[in-house]
């Protein structure tokens, strides 16, 4: 195509707009945080698979200047480009943003045959809080499962939404479907920050419901992609790799080994306790044992002072006068008194005292109706053993 000629068809396609056709289509305005990236999806037709993509810098399509190519350079800078013809979007993803970023962009499809059609957007960047903003652009679930994207604003103002590109949106305070999934939304006051959060749920995911979202604030949006995937552990029917035997080996290696350390647990509280309550025993064990040898000792010594033989011989008698029937009659005076006598050892009891021991005693006989009346002289008197009456 000659040079002069495409000039002459940007200027008719700038005049009247290039996005008319509706053939690309991408958000209208994004705000990203200094220092932060942005990654921008541009949705194009199905007939644009095999065409050339770039991005252009600036307000008018006639004067942008191009950044990158899906052809060359794919990466200039801090900005690159990728183009995936399955889901028909390209990316353009912009990092290390600054404020001297901030400008107008084209999402632009070359066409060799017409003119190049394409879509302009605004990216600010700004030193604060971005007046929309999420905590990641990236989110992946299963099928069946549900996502939730927190939408984070500094100002209620108007009602937000959340729409897919290319496609159909669902408001706040409603309920909707998006390519046959449910989507929640709820907005509130956020508890961290001093804005709002617009809470939006997914739930049901279904493989078609891959692709590039935004959440809508006014007249800013920011971009989301969902990535679907089918569940991990959905396996073949009549093959089982040794990786998945293996993993499930894993798995069950990892559940006895969290049995066991649940058992464990529960038994380390009463093991605990009883080990506590053996030492307070045995610690009361031995301080009784202490007390008991400490009072032992501070008795005083035994004492006992062992006598002499003859003092420890202890010498038992018994007297008995034989009288008549009449024992109010003193005593004759040759009256006699017999007693047998049996020494015995205060030590040893059963063991007699040798023959030549010798033991004194002196008998007094009495009257016992006359007590102080003292017996005649021919009382008879007996030396020798202590008399012991049997």
């Amino acid at each position: 195509m000659a040079p002069h000629l495409l000039l002459v068809l940007r200027i008719l396609f700038f005049l009247t707009g290039v996005s008319y056709a509706q053939s690309v289509s991408t958000v209208s305005h994004v705000s990203v945080k200094q220092g932060g990236s942005i990654t921008i999806p541009c949705l194009y037709d199905q007939r644009y698979r095999n065409n050339v993509k770039y991005w252009c810098r600036g307000y008018n399509w006639l004067s942008c200047s191009t950044v990158v190519r899906t052809d060359h350079p794919k990466t200039s800078g801090k900005t690159s480009i990728s183009d995936d013809i399955n889901q028909r979007v390209f990316t353009v993803t912009m990092t290390s943003l600054s404020p001297s970023d901030s400008d107008y962009y084209w999402c632009i499809v070359e066409r060799k045959s017409k003119g190049d059609d394409g879509v302009r957007l605004q990216i600010s960047v700004t030193p604060g809080t971005p007046e929309l903003y999420v905590d990641q652009q990236q989110m992946t679930e299963v099928v069946g499962g549900s996502v939730t994207v927190l939408c984070c604003y500094s100002s209620q103002g108007n009602r937000g939404r959340w729409c897919k590109i290319g496609g159909s949106c669902v408001a706040v305070g409603h309920s909707g479907a998006l390519d046959g999934t449910f989507v929640k939304l709820v907005q509130e006051e956020s508890r961290t920050t001093n804005g709002y959060v617009l809470m939006v749920t997914m739930s049901g995911l279904m493989m078609e419901n891959t692709g590039w979202y935004w959440c809508e604030k006014g007249d800013i949006q920011m971009p989301v992609h969902i990535t679907v995937n089918q569940p991990t552990t959905t396996q073949s029917t009549t093959t089982i790799s040794p990786s998945v035997t293996n993993r499930d080996n894993v798995v069950t290696n990892e559940n006895t080994d969290e049995k066991h350390q649940s058992w464990l647990e529960f038994l380390f509280i009463p093991l605990s306790l009883l080990v506590v309550l053996i030492a307070v025993t045995l610690v009361t064990l031995k301080m009784l044992r202490k007390h008991k040898d400490k009072k032992a000792k501070d008795q005083p010594p035994n004492t006992t002072v062992q006598s002499s033989d003859s003092e420890q011989n202890i010498t038992y008698s018994t007297v008995s006068h034989i009288r008549g029937s009449t024992q109010q009659d003193p005593l004759p005076d040759d009256a006699v008194t017999y007693s047998t006598v049996v020494t015995k050892n205060k030590v040893q009891p059963n063991i007699p005292l040798p023959d030549d021991a010798v033991t004194y005693s002196t008998v007094v006989t009495k009257n016992k109706t006359q007590p102080n009346a003292a017996e005649p002289d021919g009382g008879l008197q007996h030396s020798g053993p202590t008399p012991e009456i049997q």
